[in-house]
């Protein structure tokens, strides 16, 4: 089967490997139809880490993954062959005290498949346990389905800190994750979305995903033009989606007083510093994520209902081009916003 393999940084090879072994008693054996390329795939692939832990090559990326349940183990229960699945990436134990409190993604033994610690989903077959797969809805084609990972992020985001209705909402950073997020608010009732970026074709997809304003961070201060607008108060909650330094004290510094931070992207660097002071003088809250927390169920039905829609794609690419589709996001080329690797729609 093909697998697409992480060898040495920003060096992707896609190789014949041996399928994986059919499922064990609770498994699937799951066909990958298509996967999408996210931003923490991105640090893996120019960083070779993420929170300081280090790539060990090669490395099989991918967790964002839609597929068709090819073979069931003895005692799976409600999936069959045919049964099209999107997969949560997290392998979680079912008995800490954390994975019975409903916080699956702060289990102590957790495995997350895309990391060193496991083989990611871009490869064609997959096996992994049944309770890891949801039911794609059959409204969602298989590169609509991709998306119910990255949505079911801010279905869990909002479980934590969520706007309120009539909120003022700022987002930093439009990637997919951040572009989502637009859709995201305006459900949740933001009365005014302002977003920001330094990619100017991010910035026009983000009107297109129904900002209300957005700022050109190549010239433009986030914190300025969020005060201008909201006449010195600060946005109500702020998502940083970016994950760089100055974003996170952006996002503080932007902020009203008793407002959220909710720190969304992954920083590149391990130490630097943060304005604590001035987010204590302003006593906010300040929210950090992991991952989505089992939450894929409830992303479908908002893809479903077309709460969320799939304008945040922009490329579907064969699996064979997996190492030009991770270079045009590097580079930010040819308009790029999601890409989904396609392997046998």
């Amino acid at each position: 089967m093909r697998s697409v393999q992480l060898v040495a940084p920003r060096r992707l090879e896609v190789n014949e490997v041996k399928q994986p072994d059919g499922p064990r008693s609770g498994e699937i054996l799951v066909r990958m139809r298509a996967v999408g390329l996210c931003g923490s795939d991105m640090h893996w692939y120019l960083d070779g880490n993420i929170h300081g832990s280090r790539a060990v090559y090669p490395m099989v990326l991918g967790h964002e993954p839609a597929g068709e349940v090819v073979e069931t183990g003895k005692g799976v229960q409600g999936l069959k062959p045919g049964d099209r699945v999107s997969l949560e990436p997290s392998i979680t134990c079912g008995h800490c005290e954390f994975c019975l409190a409903g916080r699956m993604n702060n289990c102590v033994t957790s495995v997350f498949m895309g990391s060193p610690a496991a083989e990611g989903f871009l490869r064609d077959y997959v096996t992994l346990p049944a309770h890891n797969a949801d039911l794609i809805p059959p409204e969602l084609s298989w590169t609509q389905a991709t998306l119910m990972e990255p949505v079911a992020v801010w279905v869990h985001i909002y479980e934590l800190s969520r706007p309120r209705l009539g909120d003022i909402v700022a987002i930093v950073g439009t990637g997919s994750i951040g572009l989502l997020g637009i859709e995201m608010a305006r459900q949740a009732g933001a009365t005014k979305i302002i977003v920001a970026d330094r990619v100017g074709h991010r910035l026009e997809m983000a009107k297109a995903a129904g900002a209300d304003m957005v700022v050109d961070l190549r010239g433009q201060s986030f914190r300025d033009a969020v005060m201008d607008t909201t006449h010195g108060r600060g946005a109500d909650i702020t998502f940083d989606a970016a994950g760089a330094p100055e974003t996170i004290n952006a996002s503080i510094a932007a902020t009203r007083a008793g407002g959220d931070v909710v720190l969304v992207g992954i920083p590149s660097v391990f130490d630097f510093p943060v304005d604590i002071h001035g987010a204590m003088s302003k006593e906010l809250r300040i929210q950090t994520i992991k991952r989505s927390n089992h939450r894929g169920k409830a992303a479908g039905d908002l893809l479903a209902r077309g709460l969320i829609s799939g304008k945040v794609i922009t490329h579907v690419l064969p699996a064979e081009k997996s190492p030009e589709g991770f270079e045009m996001l590097a580079a930010y080329t040819n308009g790029v916003g999601k890409v989904i690797f396609d392997f046998g729609i």
